[in-house]
């Protein structure tokens, strides 16, 4: 089954959207060699979308394939993914059915479009795009930012990237009219940390009260973001990630890697700079999210 935007719909995604019964959508960036390595990114899928079952919605992992964008995938198609190596943001997402691209996983972006399109109001993932450091002469800013500004999605994730502008990035989604949300919490997460030190605009303690933001929206248009700190067992200790942080930029940059590079460059130096405990942190920060964007969508559907 099809969308109107001419996506896939597996079964189980297309049966739940026509029944009325909640969905969350998931990026497939995350799922892939570009988020994370194997086979810690296989472990990653298996208990998001299993968070999202526990809590009664029906996952639907974004992909493009063979130049079809999908929602929900195959055992099979799951596989194509993991081993992914080519981005799609919203800007793609035209190109990559125009020219037929194999495999594209899906960033924040992309997925949040494609889930608008499909009629799926809720979103997770780890941590957002965001502004870059030093974004005043690169102007380096994530798409990201603009798709959740104007696709009315809900999207959940543990803050943006920790390596990024944080304050620039709050800022920047200030002027574009979203509504910043701490899930039980004051501050704005920094991905691996419970802090950034940055207060959160709005605290929420109550699932309706998320979905009731959504649909008080003072823009038909602009999405939600509900940021949710990494469990506290599960966090990697501020002291230790700053100086992994620092160290990491300066390689990029010092690389001469720009753009889209950046993320997966950035991540992989503190895979190894953390001796791995980045990947742990980023599976249970991932999977929390997953089950509360669960929780979220089914008060939506209630």
């Amino acid at each position: 089954m099809t969308d109107n935007a001419g996506a896939v719909l597996s079964d189980d995604v297309a049966r739940a959207l026509s029944e009325g019964r909640p969905v969350v959508a998931l990026e497939s960036t995350i799922f892939s060699t570009l988020g994370l390595p194997a086979p810690a990114n296989a472990d990653a899928l298996e208990v998001c979308k299993q968070a999202i079952l526990d809590h009664g919605a029906t996952p639907a992992v974004a992909a493009i394939l063979d130049g079809r964008p999908h929602l929900g995938l195959s055992p099979d198609e799951e596989k194509r993914v993991l081993q992914g190596t080519r981005k799609v943001a919203e800007r793609d997402l035209s190109v990559a059915r125009a020219q037929g691209w194999d495999v594209g996983v899906t960033t924040v972006s992309a997925t949040v479009a494609l889930a608008h399109a499909a009629g799926i109001s809720v979103f997770a993932t780890g941590g957002i795009g965001g502004v870059h450091r030093g974004a005043e002469l690169s102007g380096d800013i994530s798409a990201d930012l603009d798709a959740i500004a104007n696709h009315p999605v809900i999207t959940v994730c543990a803050g943006a990237k920790a390596f990024l502008d944080l304050p620039r990035t709050l800022e920047y989604l200030e002027t574009a009219g979203v509504p910043v949300l701490g899930w039980r919490h004051d501050w704005f997460p920094a991905f691996y940390t419970r802090s950034s030190g940055l207060p959160i605009p709005h605290r929420v303690d109550d699932e309706q009260v998320v979905c009731d933001v959504l649909r008080y929206r003072a823009r038909p248009t602009t999405g939600v973001l509900l940021t949710v700190p990494i469990p506290v067992e599960d966090e990697i200790p501020e002291s230790r990630i700053t100086a992994v942080l620092t160290a990491a930029l300066a390689a990029s940059t010092s690389a001469g890697v720009t753009g889209p590079a950046v993320t997966p460059y950035v991540l992989a130096r503190i895979e190894k700079e953390t001796d791995g405990q980045s990947i742990p942190a980023n599976l249970a920060l991932a999977r929390n999210n997953a089950g509360i964007a669960a929780r979220i969508a089914v008060a939506l559907n209630s």
